[in-house]
């Protein structure tokens, strides 16, 4: 059995260096604005909708540099297309300003600017010491934990696209939707009927925004501060997930030509990731085989309706959603059932300590009366 390891020494090398030299240039509060306690709840926070309590420093309170330097960070855990892509979703806001004058008024030019996005880093960037680094904003956010400065996680990642049809060159997830509707048009009837699983879309991720994913989930019957678009409870019943059993039509069931659409489709979002995890995840899906993917699809089955697919793998949970505003605004998100916010990494590390102590503690503690053991610390 094939499991990612989660370890990147250079992609995490390079984030603490870049991270340690951020704060170095930041002014006393843009490091109160920005730093927070590993332990604090609103680490676990990843809503990518507008909300009145972000935390972090926010791209408006930096200077050229520094933001040069933030967007430099997120190259480092995307390929370069995805890093394209979260540029391209940030810019989108300033057509939605146009877009929603009339509906924003004055918060017209406040709500919609590319530069309402935060920095925020939970606990404390050091060599062999655990923390975590979140870029978040309207439709985007990047969430990378270090635990031990071993082990990485860059989920949940989620990205956003509105609007979707007219977006002109500005259209950054035309291939992460655009390849799920290329493989749900190229099922015939028999498959069709195995994917799909509901006529009614969800109005967001089904996993919602929950830390950790649990062995059942139920979609919310609206987005937060959109009930325009609601479903029923038979409908969310429908939609479950159900992490023991994947929804949909299993990949041995497709043909070539359809699994190597599935294939660029799981692709597209791994892409999201460090190369080295990305390489990770496509060793763990060779070794499991077509029977251990999924692909379910939700909703209508044509562009400008309310649509939805998953696709579900032993580790992995991929998510997009289309579904309010007619179709016409993207959610999407890629997590790990048990390495979402480093959950996996964290416990192991925990036991460890517990047991073994740390190193950070015996460089500052007297070893009078200690007992030495052979790797107390070491792993």
């Amino acid at each position: 059995m094939t499991n990612p390891e989660h370890e990147d020494a250079q992609t995490i090398q390079k984030l603490l260096v870049g991270v340690i030299g951020l704060l170095d240039t930041f002014s006393a509060e843009q490091r109160a604005a920005s730093a927070f306690e590993f332990d604090d709840p609103r680490r676990l926070d990843w809503d990518i909708i507008p909300k009145p309590d972000r935390v972090g420093v926010s791209l408006h309170n930096l200077d050229r540099h520094q933001k040069v330097v933030v967007l430099d960070l997120i190259r480092l855990v995307v390929s370069h297309e995805v890093y394209t892509k979260v540029l391209a979703i940030m810019q989108l806001e300033h057509v939605l300003r146009k877009i929603e004058a009339d509906f924003l008024g004055v918060g017209a030019p406040l709500w919609r600017t590319s530069d309402s996005y935060f920095l925020s880093i939970f606990g404390r960037p050091g060599f062999e010491d655990t923390w975590s680094l979140r870029f978040l904003g309207h439709h985007v956010c990047l969430n990378v934990t270090i635990v031990n400065q071993r082990w990485i996680s860059t989920t949940p990642s989620a990205l956003g696209q509105q609007p979707v049809i007219g977006a002109g060159v500005l259209n950054p997830l035309a291939d992460d939707e655009g390849l799920g509707f290329a493989l749900i048009e190229s099922l015939d009837d028999r498959q069709r009927v195995s994917a799909v699983i509901h006529d009614v879309a969800p109005a967001d991720f089904v996993s919602r925004q929950v830390p950790h994913i649990g062995a059942l989930e139920y979609p919310d019957h609206y987005d937060l501060g959109m009930p325009q678009y609601q479903i029923s409870t038979a409908d969310r019943k429908a939609l479950a997930l159900v992490r023991a059993e994947p929804s949909g039509i299993a990949g041995d069931q497709l043909d070539e030509s359809q699994r190597a659409t599935l294939d660029r489709l799981v692709g597209t979002f791994l892409a999201r990731l460090p190369v080295a995890a990305a390489a990770e995840y496509r060793s763990q899906l060779a070794a499991d085989g077509p029977t251990g993917i999924h692909f379910a699809w939700a909703g209508g089955l044509e562009r400008g309706t309310p649509h939805y697919f998953r696709v579900q793998t032993r580790s992995l949970l991929i998510e997009l959603v289309n579904a309010v505003d007619s179709g016409n605004h993207i959610h999407s998100v890629i997590r790990d059932f048990e390495h979402d916010f480093a959950h996996d990494s964290l416990q192991k590390h925990d036991a460890h300590i517990a047991e073994y102590g740390s190193h950070l503690s015996t460089r500052t503690a007297s070893s009078e009366g200690v007992e030495l053991r052979a790797n107390d610390w070491s792993w």
